[in-house]
């Protein structure tokens, strides 16, 4: 969920394994990014109806049974809420390491802590330590939200309309009212702090200046990305997200009829409304 990982992400159609046992973890059956994860360790494949997970293991904490199974239960369900608005099949390949510093190495990044998962090229790297603390419906929400970088992709966007995407799919089924989701928003809301602009890369930022501005960051690119597909429909809100890709957020605003500054008025107005 962080920019500097989100930013890798990439359109991918992610692989689904043949019908059978499960194969070798050098297997050419394997999508690439599921081989040669951790050379001399062990290796555990569990697959869903259409996901596949790899856990790095023995077998005795228990990762070659319930918990990869379980994890593959809830890679598919990701993968039908995030197919559902995108309009494709979604196939997850969910890659559970035994440590956040072995979840960064895979990511090629300095550092995981903080992360519950992670966005990397055509797969999903869960941050064990931090993921296994998320009720189910956080699990549910963070893997649908980094399944949406995967197969949607972040380059050439703004930082608030991917992640607000992201958390549009994750959140979108989820049953959580608005309240629940952006409290730290309403919070400021309540205070008579309405945010001035939509959030930029420094705001998501996990610095510790203000350990609780990433978290509201988050919920006001949610709430854009949310106030966008109430206003112009879900189908057009995934449009304008393809088109913002092609040729640019300002362009994709403008062919609906708004720029940056019209939206920023009618999303502070909306947030506003939904939180006061």
């Amino acid at each position: 969920m962080s920019e500097q990982v989100s930013r890798r992400a990439v359109v991918a159609g992610l692989l689904l394994l043949a019908s059978g046992g499960a194969p070798l973890p050098d297997s050419p059956i394997l999508p690439p990014g599921a081989r040669d994860l951790w050379p001399g360790g062990d290796t555990v494949i569990r697959r869903g109806r259409h996901s596949t997970i790899v856990g790095h293991g023995s077998g005795d904490d228990g990762r070659d049974g319930g918990g990869l199974e379980e994890m593959a239960a809830r890679a598919d369900r990701a993968g039908l809420r995030v197919g559902g608005v995108l309009g494709r099949p979604v196939r997850p390949l969910v890659i559970v390491p035994e440590s956040a510093q072995e979840a960064a190495r895979l990511a090629r990044v300095a550092r995981a802590d903080g992360l519950a998962a992670l966005a990397d090229g055509g797969r999903v790297i869960v941050v064990p330590e931090l993921f296994a603390t998320l009720t189910p419906t956080g699990k549910d929400v963070v893997l649908a939200h980094e399944l949406t970088h995967v197969v949607a992709g972040t380059d050439g966007l703004p930082v608030w309309l991917y992640e607000g995407f992201a958390d549009y799919v994750g959140y979108r089924d989820a049953g959580l009212p608005v309240m629940t989701v952006a409290a730290e928003l309403a919070a400021e809301v309540r205070a008579g702090r309405l945010p001035d602009a939509l959030p930029g890369p420094a705001d998501f930022a996990m610095d510790g200046r203000d350990p609780a501005r990433p978290a509201r960051a988050y919920q006001e690119a949610w709430l854009a990305c949310r106030f966008l597909a109430g206003r112009l429909g879900e189908e057009t809100l995934v449009r304008l997200y393809r088109a913002a890709r092609a040729s640019g957020a300002d362009r994709a605003l403008a062919a609906r009829g708004l720029t940056t500054a019209t939206l920023t008025a009618a999303w502070r107005a909306y947030v506003r409304d939904q939180l006061a």
